[in-house]
């Protein structure tokens, strides 16, 4: 053997040995430290966290939408109601790949691509996660068949059973009543932290008429349910639920049957109608024609549909009773004249004289009378209001001047909001002496008096507005603020007092035997209307230019175009001696005050036989 041969080192090989065992050893409880650490970290000190985490992969919280309260016409009968429809929606958190589930929905049943661009718009809205998207309103038994076979591969969709709104008379009540249609991106814009939680699974909301009016109440508060889910977010089982409350329901002053009796004497006429129960100031009759069927607004107007509505001339989506601002031709003379006679410029027995025209002193104008021949030598204040004598107004609205014109009509509320409880009101134009100055930058001149002593010239009311004006003096200046809501859940709407207007009752009743005048007597520009009716009544007839006739000429219907037409008027109340409903009738490009007149009459006859009806069953 050789003597360079080394022989093997066998204690240090186990020193060296027993080293890595030991840094082994090290290593592996310093792992199990930290593990150990970990586990306590998430059972003990992140416990609750964790598991809150946990439950969110299978514990969803979804919103239960509450039933919206009803609307009712004061004999209880439905005016909007909730009729149970089928939807199919999409949570898209549980799509693995919405376009595609998109497309087999468009294979399986009629998809339109307007509805797709609502879905579109409604999913980049804010909402809650797991919130179920609305595509298609109004399923078939068919279509929801067709989606139950295909239920394997439509992961996400879902068919619901809910209550949709429905309006029984559809264009009957539209422009009252209103409509709800989708929320739309600038209304979930504005709403603040409490109005995403109440609105949370709900898709509508109220709006026109008192739908939107009272779109708090009818609303109802949302309910909640926990519900658990597999890995694919079917729901599995229910752990717990809150549920809604619904919204409260709305009984009207309106009378459906006498909404009903006007719109059929429309006979398709562009028009506006406002009657005011005379004691309470609750709204009766509320019509605006055309009309449009509500029903079509509720889950999505189709493009062709809503074109043709906003396209059309007749204007059906106007609100003519509540945003119409026309002038109020010779129905504003019972104002003015009571305006007059409180002031002490005129006396029931003051005359004028009438040759068919008046004019300012220095002024070569001649301001015409409707009746080229005039009224006579000496027509007092009862002619003057019976047979609507225009230079009689001329006289009293020059002498009066504009400054006592104008606080006498405020007191009726000209140029005000009613406050009517209905949105988007236009309160008109009630000039003055100060309006002109800052509008026109111009003074007030003596011929600018005597257009408004006829209501012409700057004057703009709406329908509302007359039939508040026509209430406060069949009520003798007891002014009522108009309401169509007479209960709202268990609670009554108190009728509201808005002003007391303080004029001698003897001033009150001249103009008003002066409005019987022009039902009851001969002249009376409305005697046909009084002649045959079994009750006495109060009226005024009007008619509102709609373009100017140039000076020294005439006015010839049949030059004109048809909407560019005299506007015809009326109002009034019934019965004289104790005034239970007055009335406003605006019928466009009319020029017949007759016809509106005729109108009118129909409300008065409807209501007092209905008056007369419950009193005799009353008594029986």
């Amino acid at each position: 053997m050789s003597e360079a041969r080394q022989f093997k080192d066998y204690q240090r090989e186990a020193h060296l040995f027993w080293r890595r065992v030991l840094l082994a050893a090290i290593v592996v409880l310093l792992l199990l430290g930290v593990l150990l650490y970990r586990f306590y970290s998430l059972q003990v000190v992140h416990f609750d966290n964790y598991t809150t985490l946990s439950e969110r992969n299978r514990v969803h919280v979804l919103p239960i939408p509450p039933t919206r309260g009803l609307i009712y016409d004061r004999h209880g009968e439905l005016l909007a109601e909730n009729r149970p429809s089928y939807t199919l929606s999409v949570v898209q958190e549980r799509v693995p790949d919405l376009a595609e589930t998109l497309t087999i929905l468009s294979r399986l049943i009629s998809v339109t691509p307007t509805d797709i661009e609502k879905f579109y718009d409604q999913l980049r809205q804010r909402r809650r996660p797991f919130d179920a998207v609305p595509l298609r309103f109004g399923l078939t038994e068919e279509e929801i068949a067709r989606l139950a076979v295909n239920e394997y591969r439509l992961d996400g969709v879902e068919v619901e059973a809910q209550l949709v709104r429905h309006y029984p008379h559809g264009e009957l009540f539209a422009h009252s009543v209103g409509y709800v249609g989708r929320i739309s991106e600038r209304e979930l814009s504005g709403f603040d932290a409490e109005e995403h939680r109440r609105y949370s699974g709900t898709h509508s909301i109220g709006k026109i008429g008192l739908e939107r009016y009272y779109e708090s109440a009818l609303l109802g508060e949302v309910g909640y349910q926990h519900v658990e889910t597999n890995a694919r977010g079917r729901v599995l089982r229910v752990l717990e639920r809150n549920d809604p409350s619904p919204g409260e329901d709305l009984v009207l002053h309106l009378d459906a049957g006498l909404q009903r009796e006007v719109m059929d004497g429309l006979e398709g006429k562009r028009a506006a109608v406002v009657a005011i129960d005379v004691a309470t100031g609750g709204v009766l009759a509320a019509v605006s024609a055309p009309s449009f069927d509500a029903n079509l607004f509720v889950t999505g107007i189709s493009f062709r549909d809503y074109r043709e509505l906003n396209q059309s001339l007749d204007l059906p989506l106007f609100n003519r009773f509540l945003q119409g601002q026309y002038p109020p031709g010779s129905t504003l003379k019972p104002v003015v004249a009571l305006g007059g006679l409180h002031h002490d410029i005129i006396t029931p027995e003051y005359t004028v004289y009438d040759p068919g025209f008046y004019r300012l002193k220095n002024d070569s104008r001649l301001y015409r009378d409707w009746k080229r021949q005039g009224h006579g030598a000496a027509v007092d204040l009862k002619q003057a209001i019976a047979e609507s004598c225009d230079v009689y107004f001329y006289d009293l609205g020059f002498n009066m001047g504009i400054d006592l014109m104008h606080g006498m009509g405020a007191q009726f509320g000209l140029g005000e909001l009613t406050q009517v409880d209905l949105p988007s009101e236009r309160r008109g134009l009630w000039p003055s002496r100060e309006w002109k100055r800052g509008a026109r930058g111009m003074p007030w001149f003596p011929g600018d008096s005597l257009n408004v002593s006829i209501g012409q010239g700057d004057v703009l009311t709406t329908p509302m507005q007359l039939a508040v004006m026509t209430a406060t003096l069949a009520n003798k200046g007891m002014r009522m603020q108009p309401q169509l809501a007479s209960w709202l859940g268990d609670e009554p709407v108190v009728a509201t007092l808005v002003q007391q207007i303080e004029v001698e009752d003897s001033h009150w009743q001249a103009v008003l035997e002066a409005m019987a005048a022009v039902m009851h007597t001969p002249q009376g520009t409305a005697q046909r209307l009084g002649r045959n009716a079994s009750f006495r009544m109060a009226g005024k007839t009007g008619t509102a230019q709609v373009v100017a006739i140039p000076q020294g000429e005439r006015y010839d219907s049949e030059a004109l175009q048809e909407r560019h037409r005299d506007h015809a008027l009326f109002v009034g109340f019934a019965p004289l001696e104790n005034p239970k409903v007055a009335v406003a009738v605006l019928l466009e490009n009319a020029e017949s005050s007759s016809a509106a007149g005729a109108i009118a009459l129909r409300v008065f006859e409807y209501w007092l036989a209905q008056e007369e009806n419950t009193v005799t069953a009353g008594e029986d």
